[in-house]
């Protein structure tokens, strides 16, 4: 009893703190202004394992609102816009400290992949113009360093890689698939010959003047084959022997749902780890119906987006899409993996598609889908934002559960006054209504620092110890679910993926405190290695996450 004296003391001054700053309200979710100016609009958008988010735009938009560090200017005769710019186009945002500094990029990233290391590096491939061949590395700063900045590699990629997709493989490298006229894919590092791979199902699913295949969905399946959709369509890969082992259905009612009638996809949460053959499905939502984007585009006609989910099992024998209504259209929306494995549908707008100027009717309420319920009751209408976050948004789950979301810059340049939609600064935390405080006294608090960072082993145990200070407030099943840290960018986050940890036990240890143990996943093809963050669940209420080194 006296040894848990002092964490109860201490998580009942949090809960007093809880209590003066989230309100609970009957839509769900509440919404906070972090910084008013972060300096650059968040197009890209990456948490790292110091729980810190690299964010940036692109160097050619003209002037920032932050300058570079230390007085130093960026020279690029070659630049229409920036031929001499003294300001940053990149940013570290420090989550704890709420604060951000600059950082300096020195060729173009515009419309650029990316994802993480086996080591917690950023790796970043493409761009446009002087930027299109090249990858960038961003190594997380030690503590109280605050001078890492990026690395750039000349050459990295064998083509122009802009409006590509990024995925992390079982062995750490990382795929590169499609891009604006790139019907192929390849791999960073490079790999021996070949080292470019051509898929038709890129050029099959290219419609001419529109594209509708960019910014490809892609997910790692339980084969350690790809998932990859564009347009309407979508194929299982064997990427080292460029086989097409299964082709999908078209999604029904064959609309677009790829940039730029660009709706967005999750894998959903990744359970029974243990099984010979595991059930994985993929879940589309929103878009625009085809020919949105050139009725936007030369008529400035603005058609409602697509109201429409479609979820698959992508293992079945013969996979079907499945429809299901939203509670709203939804266009350029960001869907996000939560902790206790609900999806959440954020940012866009209802009318139009992406591009310049293109998207309208700004979709201020979040919706949390419930990916277990029935269809029909699945979808949850969350409290609004008043930032409108259209095309060139992103959202990030952090690690104490809340959602960051920032960018929004519908325009070719910075553009701050006299459009609908002015280049958006504000950074903005989204926290769902598992985080308000009637749930504190069944929110589990896991007994570890956050700067400590364990390593668990392929078909190893995970031992997480965690505080309960309610009555009876754990019921069984406790989960602990792992969580990728994605690449987020044109409403798709990258290699994002959520597993449920298969049970050892659960014990109490004290009056307040358990001990959960769980199998870590046997197969790089279900988890590859790298940094996750960890949590309990109990009762559908997440606790905050711990980084867990896989490997």
């Amino acid at each position: 009893m006296a040894a848990e004296a002092k964490p109860q003391i201490l998580y009942f001054a949090l809960f007093l703190h809880l209590l003066s700053f989230h309100v609970a309200s009957g839509a769900g979710g509440t919404w906070e202004l972090l910084l008013n100016n972060v300096g650059i609009s968040a197009m890209h958008s990456q948490l790292l394992n110091n729980d810190r988010v690299i964010m940036y735009d692109r160097s050619n938009f003209g002037p920032s609102k932050i300058s570079l560090p230390n007085g130093a200017c960026r020279d690029s005769p070659n630049d229409v816009v920036s031929k001499h710019d003294c300001t940053a186009h990149s940013i570290e945002y420090d989550v704890a400290l709420n604060r951000i500094r600059p950082l300096t990029i020195l060729s173009n990233t515009w419309c650029s992949s990316g994802g993480v290391t086996p080591e917690g590096a950023l790796l970043q491939t493409g761009g446009d113009k002087e930027g299109e061949r090249k990858a960038r590395m961003f190594y997380p700063c030690d503590d109280g360093d605050d001078f890492c900045d990026w690395t750039e590699v000349d050459n990295a990629l064998n083509v122009r890689r802009w409006y590509a997709t990024n995925h992390v493989l079982p062995d750490g490298r990382q795929i590169i698939v499609g891009g604006r006229n790139q019907f192929n894919y390849e791999f960073f590092p490079k790999t021996k010959a070949p080292s470019l791979y051509n898929l038709p199902f890129l050029s099959e699913t290219h419609d001419v003047g529109q594209e509708n295949n960019l910014y490809p969905f892609v997910f790692l399946n339980s084969d350690g084959n790809l998932f990859i959709f564009a347009n309407n369509k979508a194929i299982l890969l064997d990427y080292d022997k460029n086989i097409v082992v299964k082709t999908y259905p078209k999604i029904p009612g064959g609309d677009p749902r790829s940039y730029p009638s660009t709706g967005s996809a999750v894998l959903l949460p990744i359970k029974n780890l243990e099984e010979e053959v595991i059930e994985l499905e993929v879940l589309v939502c929103g878009g625009a119906p085809k020919g949105s984007y050139l009725l936007a585009l030369y008529k400035d006609t603005f058609v409602k987006a697509l109201d429409t989910c479609a979820r698959i099992r992508i293992n079945d024998d013969d996979p079907k899409w499945v429809l299901e209504k939203m509670p709203r259209s939804r266009v350029m929306g960001d869907m996000i993996l939560l902790p206790n494995g609900h999806v959440l549908l954020i940012n866009g707008g209802s009318s139009g598609s992406a591009g310049w100027e293109l998207g309208r009717e700004p979709v201020l309420n979040p919706d949390v889908y419930h990916p277990d319920k029935p269809i029909g009751s699945r979808f949850q209408v969350q409290n609004p934002s008043t930032i409108p976050r259209m095309y060139h948004s992103t959202a990030s789950l952090l690690r104490d559960g809340r959602v960051l979301v920032g960018g929004s810059n519908p325009h070719q340049f910075y553009n701050f006054t006299d459009v609908i939609f002015p280049t958006e600064l504000r950074l903005e935390a989204f926290s769902p209504s598992y985080l308000e405080s009637q749930y504190w006294s069944i929110r589990p608090r896991i007994m570890m620092s956050p700067s400590s960072q364990s390593t668990v082993n392929y078909g190893g145990v995970l031992s997480l110890r965690f505080m309960v200070f309610g009555i009876g407030g754990v019921q069984s099943p406790v989960k602990v679910t792992m969580v990728f840290p994605s690449f987020t960018s044109h409403s798709f986050s990258m290699s994002q993926r959520l597993l449920v940890l298969d049970h050892v036990e659960l014990m109490r240890i004290g009056v307040w405190s358990y001990e959960v143990r769980v199998n870590a996943p046997k197969s790089k093809n279900l988890a590859p290695p790298g940094y996750y963050m960890a949590f309990v669940v109990n009762q559908d209420i997440p606790s905050e996450g711990v980084w867990v080194r896989l490997q």
